[in-house]
């Protein structure tokens, strides 16, 4: 039997389910939302306009996208135990006090515990809000400083932005955490997505299945690329070291962070995005330099384009994180921030239908045999 089995291993080009959410055409490095170019999106929507279309299919009009961002803004509130868990857990990894405090939201909130479509967005929209409280609260705690209010009268990505510094971001670094976030917000069947998913198809509610998300995205082969890039950039230290960076990596065969995606063979569609954000925002505070360093390492890997080791999204995020001076272990988090919607209409889709991802494994032990008794071992 096991000659005549094929193994997919990490299930790669298997087809799984049908959705609807998100179309990845990897041959052409291209990406759209609900039928949507993420080009358009990143260029003229907002990451709340985003959030709805994920959820609701469509894009909304000016009424129903007021009466969304006023659920959003509404949300903006952590539970007093909740903090209470994050100062007992401040000297932790940010994604294990992240994914620690959502546990705790699901035991603190009755409706938490409620299932069916109505009520994953309702506590969709709960915790879109409060994941980016969560870090930000998390932030200042390990930092000895007061938790910062919510500013009602911001943006889901400004609110964020003067939550996590204290201090009121310019229009253009709002916009820029905006498009951040919304080309984080849904990619397909990646590892996190699909982990809510297996946890959603057991039927438990959706504060599981985003539990099951954080715990996947805080791998470094899932979220880490961000961080690793800008320990890159650290360790390069000046643009003309770039090319020796990347031949004496490539003659060791060790991979050049940033560059090469599990589904795309051009480059990501979502990297010219925050390219130009890198190079504005690196202008804008007087440290060109950064940028300069990314685009020697983008010019030394041209010769391995060929091989799909083109440029992917994270390999300008973590730059621009730097440049707001945001420490380095709250790059995965942020990620989180982004990637909200995207989770809570994979499990949405998991649960119209809903059955069990029980997948096989091909046994390759030992033949049978018989029991030893202890004594005689």
């Amino acid at each position: 039997m096991s000659d005549n089995v094929k193994i997919n291993r990490g299930l790669k080009g298997i087809y799984f389910e049908r959705s609807g959410v998100s179309d990845i055409d990897g041959a052409k490095g291209e990406l759209s939302y609900r039928g949507y170019s993420i080009h358009d999106l990143a260029t003229h929507s907002t990451f709340e306009e985003v959030c709805y279309l994920l959820i609701h299919g469509e894009l909304p009009t000016a009424e129903e996208l007021a009466g969304f961002d006023a659920a959003l803004k509404t949300a903006r509130v952590l539970p007093a135990p909740v903090l209470d868990i994050i100062r007992a857990t401040k000297d932790g990894h940010p994604m294990d006090v992240l994914r620690t405090a959502v546990s705790a939201l699901a035991a603190l909130d009755p409706d938490s515990q409620k299932v069916g479509e109505d009520a994953f967005i309702a506590n969709g929209i709960r915790l879109i809000s409060q994941v980016p409280i969560i870090i930000a609260a998390h932030d200042a705690i390990r930092n000895g400083r007061a938790v910062v209010a919510p500013d009602m009268d911001l943006s889901h990505a400004g609110n964020w932005l003067w939550m996590l510094k204290g201090e009121k971001p310019t229009p253009e670094a709002t916009r820029l955490a905006d498009v951040d976030f919304i080309l984080h917000a849904e990619h397909g069947a990646n590892a996190s997505s699909f982990a809510a998913r297996v946890t959603i198809g057991t039927e438990t509610n959706l504060h599981g299945g985003i539990v099951t998300a954080l715990s996947t995205l805080a791998g470094p082969a899932h979220g880490g690329a961000a961080e690793d890039v800008m320990k890159m950039v650290h360790e390069i230290g000046t643009p003309d070291k770039a090319a020796a960076y990347v031949k004496a990596k490539r003659a060791a065969k060790e991979a050049v962070t940033g560059f090469g995606h599990r589904v795309y063979r051009k480059e990501d569609p979502r990297a010219r995005h925050m390219r130009d954000g890198v190079r504005q925002l690196g202008a804008e505070m007087g440290a060109p330099e950064w940028y300069e360093i990314l685009q020697a390492v983008v010019e030394a890997m041209q010769p391995y384009a060929r091989h799909g080791l083109n440029v992917n999204v994270d390999f300008y995020s973590g730059v621009i994180y730097q440049l707001h001076g945001i420490a380095m272990d709250l790059y995965v988090p942020i990620f989180a921030i982004g990637r909200m919607p995207g989770w809570i209409i994979q499990c949405i889709e998991q649960q119209r239908g809903n059955i069990l991802i029980r997948p096989l494994t091909l046994y390759n032990g030992p033949e049978p045999r018989a029991y030893i008794p202890i004594n005689t071992r």
